[in-house]
């Protein structure tokens, strides 16, 4: 508690202008039209505790939001020029001052950028002792911990120059939906430890994040009752989520005959994350929640990666992070191609990520927004895959065009385990058992989408089991490997 009291201390203590929250005033679209309308920004805020604890913790927030606003203003041949620039001086500064980057690429850089090795999680699984950058150590770095979501979870580091800047390019995309970032109350809906002090750190942080938790652990009637009440009772302004539970919620929402923003005025805009979010995902939240839905990507390690703009273009955040589509040869593909993402810090001389290998298989717009890349699609991780009878690999993906039938049936939540290279187990929870008629549609879109004579079978579930953080795995390759 005592870092509690020094913070409010601090707060206090500061000039009131500090007390301001940082305006952007987003009058353009990224092609450099003009918004229709009134402007989007962020409006003043007396006090944004959240700006205030990152200040207090020693991130320069201020010059990073001066930085951002920088960059975005080159026109664009010295835009790409300072990326350019800013991938070779991120490695040669790791080349010299990290021996575990050294060693991964000799003893000189190559003259050619796709030359570089891709780094993987698994280069990163190792004490973070053995991955910092020399003079960078618990004091003067941001750390954290992937989810292993991918299944190869390792701890990282950013220098809070780096982490200032990602959350300066929170506030900028966040306020052209007009969400005043730390200071818009965000209903949240995550996961949290159960107990301990890791709980009690997350709770602080809702609190000066201008959080409030909805707990996805347990999605009975009676909770998602409680939830509906809480939009009564708050002036929440936009929802952050998983992608499942936020769909789970609309569903209940829908079916007691309830719209979110008739009883929320004040609610804005829906904003899933980290899981996949479908079409039908898409029209089932907007329907329910009566506001727009802005996909988010993005991942730990590097924070946000894309988000949709006004427009409904997938932004990628091209000031902060270089992003590449390479093949299997580690060669970059044409914008179009689909291939595994690989993206390189800008920024961050704490750690490095070089050529890193998301695990997500992608493909870029073959067009552009002023200086800005567009994401065109994204396919899934790479290590889900579906493997059918005649060595075709087929993204997890698919599994969404196969499994509408699945959701005009009343089916809540399921997830598919491939448990040979013909059979299929899809788990669900429904308050009816799945009607032949579904299954009969479930098998014909296999033959459409996979190949013929698949068998599959369907298992009612009382509830579908989560990861230790929340988040719904929607398919799991369940044949043994050599």
């Amino acid at each position: 508690m005592q870092g509690i009291y020094t913070l409010m201390g601090y707060i206090w203590s500061c000039p009131l202008e500090s007390h301001h929250s940082f305006q952007y005033h987003c009058t353009t679209s990224f092609d450099g039209t003009r918004l229709p309308g009134t402007t989007l920004g962020l409006n003043p805020s007396v006090m944004n505790l959240f700006t205030t604890m990152l200040r207090f913790q020693g991130y320069p927030i201020g010059q990073a939001v001066e930085e951002v606003a920088g960059i975005q203003s080159m026109p664009p041949d010295q835009f790409w020029a300072y990326v350019t620039r800013q991938c070779w001086a991120m490695a040669s500064f790791h080349h010299q001052h990290n021996r575990m980057y050294r060693g991964l690429v000799g003893n000189a850089l190559p003259e050619r950028w796709e030359d570089l090795p891709v780094m993987t999680k698994k280069d990163l699984q190792q004490p973070l002792s053995n991955t910092l950058s020399t003079g960078y150590q618990d004091g003067n770095t941001y750390r954290n911990s992937t989810s292993g979501s991918s299944g190869t979870p390792f701890s990282f580091a950013k220098d809070k120059h780096s982490h200032a800047i990602m959350w300066a390019l929170y506030f900028e995309r966040y306020a052209r939906h007009g969400i005043d970032y730390g200071a818009s109350l965000q209903a949240r809906f995550y996961g949290i430890p159960l107990q301990g002090a890791k709980k009690y750190k997350e709770l602080a942080k809702d609190f000066f994040a201008a959080r409030v938790r909805f707990p996805i652990f347990n999605l009975s009637d009676e909770k998602l009752d409680s939830f509906i009440r809480r939009f009564q009772q708050q002036p929440v302004a936009y929802i952050n989520g998983y992608t499942s539970s936020l769909a789970y919620f609309a569903q209940y929402c829908l079916k007691k005959g309830i719209v979110l923003r008739s009883v929320c005025p004040t609610l804005k805009v829906t904003i899933p994350t980290s899981e996949m979010c479908s079409p039908e995902d898409r029209l089932l939240m907007e329907k329910a929640f009566g506001v727009p839905v802005v996909n988010e990507y993005g991942c730990a390690e590097a924070g946000i990666l894309a988000i949709e703009d006004e427009q409904g273009d997938w932004i990628l955040n091209n000031e902060n992070v270089y992003f590449e589509v390479i093949d299997d040869q580690h060669q970059p593909l044409p914008d179009g191609q689909s291939g595994k993402l690989v993206i390189t810090l800008l920024h961050n001389k704490a750690m490095p990520f070089i050529r890193y290998e998301l695990g997500d298989m992608a493909t870029l717009s073959v067009r552009r927004k002023g200086n800005h890349q567009l994401l065109h699609g994204l396919a899934g991780r790479t290590n889900e895959f579906a493997i059918l009878p005649d060595g075709r690999k087929v993204p997890a993906l698919t599994f969404y065009y196969i499994t509408k039938a699945l959701i005009q049936h009343e089916i809540k939540e399921f997830i598919v385990k491939q448990q040979a290279h013909d059979r299929f187990l899809f788990e669900y929870v429904s308050e009816k058992s799945l009607s032949e008629e579904a299954k009969r549609h479930v098998y014909k879109a296999m033959d459409v989408y996979l190949a013929p004579n698949l068998k599959a079978e369907f298992q009612q579930k009382d509830v579908i089991e989560r990861t230790s953080i929340g988040k719904l795995r929607q398919f799991y390759n369940c044949i043994p490997t050599d």
